[in-house]
């Protein structure tokens, strides 16, 4: 228990910082308010923690196994055992249950609520309706999953389970949200390991090829004073001219910020750095995209690779790498590859743009959705892992309770529909360049047919005009 607590206390804290440094500041006004928002507070930091705990859990687990098996009789590491693996999953999934359908509703409805009318008003009035919309919104959630069983199976056995609400309800409502979030994290995912090679070439320092940063600079420099001259001689009653050029001052300064540090950088960390960072970015993709298409192949020969195939022989008693240690350590990289890719993804799809949070402009109702968010994707990724053959960890806890992972067929079109857009993001991404300059000989750039504002960046050239890369 001890151990437990202070790992979940390493992450309360974490997450506490993560959320404080994005989170407005100007929320915290009236003492009312205020209360509601610090509780609020403290509930998204839980669900982060949380969340934070579940993406660790697997690889804590995988490199617990390899330590058990590498020193069986040390008598230093007899607290690392099954039982203790066992009680981490099992809190896992119980904290994300409690999370997802309790502690987020009440954060949320907590916040938007005002109090019954005719009611004096306080936190007791507040708490009062939040209960209430509770009850109702897990009426509706429980309506909905008994239809939707009674339809799916129709027997006697399954019309008997509907009345049981811990057995059934619970595990079949979270093995619904799993399959949303193993969903999600398809959608995410291969958007995601395409989108960070243009995250990291906008984080690092790219190599300076037939380029002359001296004229870039100065081309900038002319470019800010211009437009500090426009905003001194624009009268202040005309403030939509003034909000423009604010922002295009904005603009050229960050560039010119990029450009001051580029021409900073080192030999090495300019010539070395961004090539290696890009070559092992495509090992990794590429490393991905071939273990799913070998589990393709062990699915379709040999019925324990299905998620649900096998029990596992248990903690500490067989390696879950056929490649040992280091096996087990390409798998924890991967892992965390394919949660931060699956991230960068969701962040970069175009339905949840205007869901990115932002440093100290982050309000606490966009602050509870990112949580959901984050709890959703951390909590389908031990499954999207195992599915897709990343690793031979079995489930533990009520995280290997899902009826839809011993379905041949869905597991099956999982991986090849996983394999088939990850590729072809890849292809798109690297072709992009190639596809413009065909486009531009054809005539046909004017129809904008292959842009993309996300991948594309845009910087001065020698004779002052933009040109995209």
């Amino acid at each position: 228990f001890q151990i437990c607590f202070l790992l979940f206390a390493v992450l309360y804290i974490v997450s506490y910082f993560i959320i404080t440094r994005y989170k407005r500041k100007a929320d915290e006004q009236e003492d009312e308010d205020a209360i509601v928002n610090r509780i609020s507070l403290f509930l998204s930091t839980f669900t982060l923690a949380v969340s934070a705990g579940a993406v660790l859990l697997l690889p804590f687990s995988i490199i617990s196994n390899e330590i058990l098996l590498s020193f069986p009789q040390n008598y230093y590491i007899q607290w690392l055992n099954g039982s203790l693996i066992h009680g981490l999953w099992n809190l896992a999934s119980l904290f994300s249950n409690l999370c997802l359908f309790v502690l987020m509703p009440f954060a949320f409805f907590f916040l938007e609520s005002e109090g019954f009318a005719g009611l004096k008003k306080g936190i007791r009035a507040r708490i009062l309706e939040t209960l209430v919309m509770l009850i109702l919104l897990a009426l509706l959630i429980l309506g909905i999953v008994w239809v939707a069983s009674a339809l799916i199976d129709n027997d006697a056995a399954s019309m008997e389970s509907l009345y049981d609400l811990w057995e059934f309800y619970l595990p079949y409502l979270y093995s619904c949200i799993s399959l949303m979030g193993c969903l999600l994290l398809l959608l995410c995912t291969p958007v995601g390991l395409s989108r960070m090679f243009t995250v990291m070439g906008q984080l690092l320092v790219k190599p300076t090829i037939l380029e002359d940063l001296d004229e870039q600079m100065y081309i900038i420099t002319l470019e800010e004073e211009a437009i500090q001259r426009k905003l001194n001689g624009v009268s202040s009653t005309v403030e939509y001219q003034t909000v423009e050029l604010e922002r295009e001052l904005e603009k050229v300064r960050s560039k010119k910020t990029n450009l001051e540090r580029r021409k900073k950088a080192s030999a090495w960390e300019r010539n070395l750095v961004y090539p290696a960072v890009m070559i092992l970015l495509l090992t990794e993709t590429s490393f991905s995209v071939l273990l799913v298409a070998l589990n393709i192949l062990y699915l379709l020969v040999d019925e324990t690779a299905m998620p649900k195939g096998s029990g596992g022989p248990g903690i500490g008693n067989a390696s879950l790498s056929t490649f040992g240690f280091v096996g087990a350590a390409l798998e924890i990289i991967l892992i965390f590859y394919l949660m931060v890719s699956s991230v960068v993804g969701f962040y970069s799809l175009r339905f949840f743009e205007n869901f990115t949070p932002r440093k100290d402009d982050t309000t606490m109702t966009k602050i509870i959705g990112n949580c959901v968010s984050i709890l959703v994707l951390s909590s389908a990724l031990p499954v999207m892992s195992r599915t897709l053959g990343i690793t031979r960890f079995d489930l533990l806890g009520d995280f290997g309770r899902f009826n839809w992972l011993g379905n041949f067929y869905i597991v099956l079109s999982y991986n090849l529909l996983f394999a088939i857009m990850t590729t072809l993001c890849l292809v798109r991404k690297f072709t992009s360049a190639v596809r413009e300059e065909l486009l531009k000989a054809l005539g046909l750039d004017k129809l904008h047919l292959s842009n993309n504002p996300r991948d594309s960046e845009t910087k001065p050239s020698a004779n002052g005009h933009q040109k995209t890369l």
